[in-house]
């Protein structure tokens, strides 16, 4: 099969020929349809996961169809139309068996622990608890598009951030995470703010749900900015971009008893960022973090997106071929365009 694969950190990764993956005793493989472009990517390229092993094959958003399962698959078979979370579940530690898949002791992540999506096929093992079976009428792109930032917010939102009606949510950053974020909180019936240092994407926030915007570039101090359209505030406040930053402005702009979601990577050099403790203690803050979603989780998102009450395909951004791959994932050093990039030809 074809597949864009890095031989060393930091060097650019080229198109290869390389053998095709066998479905595991409990997984399948998977002919990839649609792949999206996440910024951990870039930071796996980077060197900044230690779960990597190189030759290596970088992808994780992924939407396909199954065409050849293991003896032990029971629930899927060739033909299936389906996604997967990036954080793959034993199904048997204790973390799986109470419910919390993606935070399992054991976990594998396609485009990390193995090789993943940026190529033609891709295997997915413990197939039975992680598939999520796709909506005929959703398109791959689309699909592809849930797969990481979308469920992550998803989770950030409604089960860790348990945002209610009425309150005030603040979303620093506007990329693909920030941006899904502020769609299904704005689904939620809560008050969003989004925060973005560029006012296009700022632009297309507010189309989106955000009944606020604040441009970091110019506004002298976000967390003032903040308190004053949210008269003391935010309830929930989300770090969507993953800079010591927008970490600590996200901490510091929230009301007595707020709550915090880290969503945003930290890793390398901002992985210990700076935290504003003294408020933490004395307004009795609440810092959460958000790591995926599990499959089974996937039912309450996907009714959502059927009865339009969010509209994922908005978010799909540029698509591209496998061959365009290695320089749109070099590029992710950089900030995110509007919308979800999607390699959507093989």
């Amino acid at each position: 099969m074809k597949a864009v694969v890095f031989e060393k950190f930091g060097e650019a990764p080229t198109i290869q020929t390389v053998p095709d993956p066998k479905p595991a005793a409990d997984g399948v493989v998977i002919k990839v349809e649609a792949t999206g472009l996440c910024r951990s990517d870039w930071h796996g390229w980077m060197g900044h996961d230690d779960g990597i092993t190189l030759p290596h094959v970088p992808g994780h958003e992924l939407a396909g169809v199954v065409v050849a399962a293991g003896k032990q698959v029971s629930r899927w078979k060739a033909g299936d139309r389906v996604t997967v979370p990036f954080a793959v579940g034993c199904g048997r530690c204790f973390e799986c068996t109470s419910g919390n898949h993606q935070v399992c002791e054991h976990q594998t992540q396609p485009g990390f622990t193995g090789w993943g999506s940026f190529a033609e096929y891709v295997g997915i093992e413990h197939a039975d608890t992680n598939l999520v079976r796709l909506p005929e009428e959703m398109e791959y792109a689309t699909a592809a598009s849930l797969g990481c930032r979308f469920v992550t917010s998803f989770r950030a939102i409604v089960d860790q951030g348990r945002v209610t009606p009425g309150e005030w949510v603040a979303v620093h950053g506007c990329g693909g995470v920030g941006l899904s974020a502020i769609m299904i909180a704005s689904a939620m019936g809560a008050n969003v703010i989004a925060i973005d240092l560029t006012d296009e994407k700022l632009e297309f926030a507010r189309k989106i749900g955000a009944v606020a915007t604040i441009n970091a570039s110019t506004t002298p101090n976000v967390v003032k900015a903040v308190k004053q359209i949210t008269n003391g505030g935010a309830h929930m406040s989300m770090d969507a971009l993953g800079h010591p930053t927008t970490s600590f402005n996200s901490i510091s702009n929230l009301r007595r008893r707020g709550r915090h979601v880290q969503v945003g990577l930290m890793l390398g050099e901002h992985a210990r960022p700076q935290v504003p403790m003294d408020k933490v203690i004395a307004f009795e803050l609440e810092i959460l973090g958000s790591h995926g979603m599990q499959a089974y989780r996937y039912s309450a998102m996907m009714e959502m997106i059927r009865t339009g009450k969010l509209k994922p395909e908005l978010l799909v951004g540029k698509r591209i071929s496998l061959e365009e791959a290695p320089a749109a994932l070099m590029a992710m050093g950089g900030f995110e365009g509007i919308g979800i990039g999607v390699v959507t030809k093989f």
